[in-house]
């Protein structure tokens, strides 16, 4: 059960928030199979020609609900029936400093490995931890024909899974179909997720990525949903046997992302992500005195952060749209 997080005095503090679930012991895979430090890649043991899926857990080092559930993955011997099952374990560097006391401080060491994944960066002169990283999984990600990136959620919300903009990133969401919300969203103007990296975006058949956000980041039911995405994705692939095929999935398109212009940015009350404002013009926010309405009728309040900080994103506005609409 979700617990409401005790809140901590002053307007830009956060609240401490519960750590329910155990750290999980990553020591067996931090050698990996491949070379590469946490990277597990798995062949078919029928030898038979598939896709390269790939799984991603920890881009955010406290983030751990992920590396819980690909450790029990491994731990039960996970095989796919065709193709190759890759599992990373990405910001290991973050995750060595995670401290259920502190939790949320451990996110990254140097900056967002999350906001990395464009030729700018991963081909510039910078350095960081994150940078070195994502340059070392860069191969990786390069003959991956899916990936799914695990994430989980600092403040209460629905789960969702984020396709991206393109029309095969929302036809792979909706055929997972589990979380059953699908967010279109064009991505952080502070720099590319993995699901925006080189061939994911391209508007064709080709290689396509999927992010989950499968709930509050230390809840046990947010381990459950990310096992549940994962088996999706592999039974849609091919990677394991066929699941029940749920119920239709609904589909908004993010039309607005709301940044906190001050460090005054206050909601008007405390939104969840899921969160449906039925009625235009309703007050979402003012952000130093500037006023925050929802700009049409049902629109879908996505993934707020009640405590933004000036420059960071507070929420994502979108609307409902056909799934069957793929452009």
């Amino acid at each position: 059960m979700t617990q409401e997080p005790e809140w901590s005095a002053g307007v830009h503090r956060l609240p401490d928030f519960p750590v329910f679930l155990p750290v999980p012991d990553l020591a067996p895979w931090l050698a990996g199979n491949t070379g590469i430090d946490g990277v597990w890649r798995i062949p078919a043991p029928s030898g038979q020609s598939g896709p390269d899926v790939v799984i991603v857990a920890l881009m955010h080092g406290n983030e751990i609900a992920g590396a819980i559930a690909l450790d029990r993955l491994l731990r039960n011997g996970i095989a796919p029936l065709r193709g190759t099952l890759t599992l990373i374990f990405a910001n290991l560097n973050a995750f060595a400093r995670f401290d259920p006391a502190n939790p949320t401080a451990s996110r990254f060491a140097d900056e967002d490995m999350n906001r990395l994944w464009e030729p700018a960066a991963l081909d510039g002169p910078r350095v960081s931890l994150e940078l070195a990283r994502a340059r070392a999984l860069r191969p990786v990600l390069d003959r991956a024909d899916i990936v799914l990136d695990l994430h989980s959620m600092l403040w209460p919300s629905e789960p969702l899974i984020l396709c991206g903009p393109t029309a095969k990133g929302r036809a792979l969401a909706m055929a997972v179909g589990t979380p059953a919300l699908v967010v279109a969203d064009h991505g952080h103007i502070a720099g590319r997720r993995l699901i925006d990296y080189g061939q994911f975006i391209q508007a064709d058949r080709g290689p396509t990525a999927i992010l989950v956000e499968a709930g509050q980041h230390w809840e046990a039911a947010t381990v459950q949903t990310m096992l549940d995405t994962i088996l999706s994705v592999l039974a849609v692939t091919g990677l394991a046997p066929a699941r029940p095929r749920r119920a239709p999935s609904r589909c908004a398109e993010v039309t607005q992302v709301v940044t906190a212009a001050s460090g005054a940015f206050t909601f008007a009350q405390s939104f969840q992500g899921g969160d449906v404002l039925a009625c235009r013009n309703t007050l979402i926010a003012i952000d130093g005195g500037v006023e925050i309405r929802t700009p049409y009728d049902d629109c879908l309040l996505v993934m707020p952060s009640l405590r933004p900080s000036r420059g960071h994103t507070a929420v994502r506005l979108a609307r409902f749209v056909d799934c069957n609409v793929t452009n």
